[in-house]
């Protein structure tokens, strides 16, 4: 027998409401979702948050509202599965996140003043210190991709004052991590490299120059996404005319090809 839907909700308490009756269903009732565990649900979760960050990327309002709905599906999804074992529910996850914002806003629910943005990161990273955490980096995840926990090594470290003063200072430091990784491949000209330092010194210059997009308010993540994107568009543009012309890319010389790519560039 059909179990009868909750009805469409008329504001954010009763659609969470709702939600969480939908999911109590679906754990009881659905095969797929009652052999859910944390552990299954991980990687899911991981995809959708790329989907989500593609539609922001995408500027797509509508899908960004799928994607955070598939997400919040996943939240509440995982604290009811803890709440099958007793670990926690969903009152102690929004009460948790509650306590915390309360917590780690003193220039909000006291008596902390604060002049800008800086004052509070820096009170934020001095709180999580006194709540337990052993190091100002702990809080950055092992697991994260290395260009995204490059920029939250850093922003954390500024967070406790330990940041170069000027943009300047940035740049000359990525002058001259540029040189020595130049140096690496110019030493002497029939040498053999060694590879090891040259990717240590290229992965030291790649930090630097996320440094400095921070300094000047780029995200490193975002712009070299939207070259990713620039480069597909393009790169598919030069297909496609290379298939009109009846040829094949691997045809085709450098000079043919190129024609065609700054016609893409033009567009």
């Amino acid at each position: 027998m059909p179990i009868t839907a909750p009805v469409t909700a008329t504001s954010p308490s009763t659609a969470f409401e709702r939600l969480l009756t939908i999911m109590d269903d679906l754990r009881l009732n659905c095969p797929w979702d009652k052999k859910q565990t944390l552990e299954s649900l991980r990687h899911l979760t991981i995809e959708e948050v790329y989907e989500l960050s593609d539609a922001i990327l995408s500027t797509d309002m509508p899908e960004i509202k799928k994607e955070l709905g598939d997400i919040m599906l996943h939240l509440v999804f995982y604290a009811r599965i803890a709440s099958e074992t007793n670990d926690f529910n969903m009152t102690d996850v929004l009460n948790g996140i509650c306590d915390k914002l309360i917590n780690r806003h003193p220039h909000i629910y006291g008596d902390v003043e604060v002049k800008d943005e800086s004052d509070v990161k820096r009170n934020w990273e001095q709180i999580k210190l006194k709540e337990g955490n052993k190091s100002v980096l702990g809080g950055v995840p092992a697991s994260l991709p290395a260009l995204v926990k490059a920029s939250r090594i850093q922003e954390k470290a500024r967070g406790v004052g330990f940041d170069w003063e000027e943009k300047s200072q940035v740049w000359a430091k990525v002058e001259e991590e540029m040189q020595e990784f130049k140096n690496e491949f110019n030493a002497e000209e029939n040498s053999t490299i060694d590879h090891d330092k040259a990717e240590s010194e290229f992965g030291d210059l790649l930090f630097s120059l996320i440094n400095y997009a921070r300094f000047i308010n780029i995200n490193p993540e975002n712009a070299l996404e939207k070259t990713n994107r620039k480069f597909i568009k393009r790169f598919q543009y030069l297909e496609n005319k290379a298939k009109e012309n009846g040829k094949q890319l691997h045809d085709m010389s450098l000079a043919e090809m190129d024609v065609f790519w700054d016609e893409a560039k033009k567009l």
